[in-house]
């Protein structure tokens, strides 16, 4: 299993989706990376060899910001947007969605779970309620 960047690379997999596994890297910034490094994009990760390793370690680096620079260049932009206290970082500190989605319905993977909220209008519903709050 190839190391490249501190992340672990599958040994089972093409070249180029084997690239993906890093951070800011895509399908198509994979095969940028396998043509400068004039390697074959089909061959699988486990026929790498050392060196192959390292002149992909270096194009990576030179080249695109990936992993750890890309994670904390994307976390201080958003630093910035709830700092200034525009509407994309309001949406950021109430861990709601921050593209324009709705919010009526939907939206479950920023907002979590549902919550109930209102009265239950039936008597052994409440009584079970009251019964788990104790």
């Amino acid at each position: 299993m190839p190391r490249i960047l501190g992340t672990d690379i599958p040994a089972k997999k093409r070249l180029e989706y084997g690239l993906t596994y890093l951070f800011g890297v895509g399908l198509s910034r994979a095969r940028q990376v396998c043509e400068r490094a004039q390697l074959d994009p089909a061959m699988d990760t486990s026929e790498l060899t050392e060196a192959n390793i390292a002149q992909l370690a270096t194009i990576l680096q030179e080249s695109f910001t990936v992993e750890g620079d890309l994670r904390r260049q994307v976390a201080q932009d958003i630093r910035r947007l709830v700092s200034i206290g525009c509407y994309r970082g309001l949406r950021h500190r109430r861990g709601l969605p921050v593209r324009g989605q709705r919010t009526r319905t939907n939206a479950r993977t920023r907002k979590g779970g549902k919550k109930t909220v209102g009265a239950i209008r039936d008597r052994a519903a409440r009584r079970q309620v009251r019964t788990d709050t104790k």
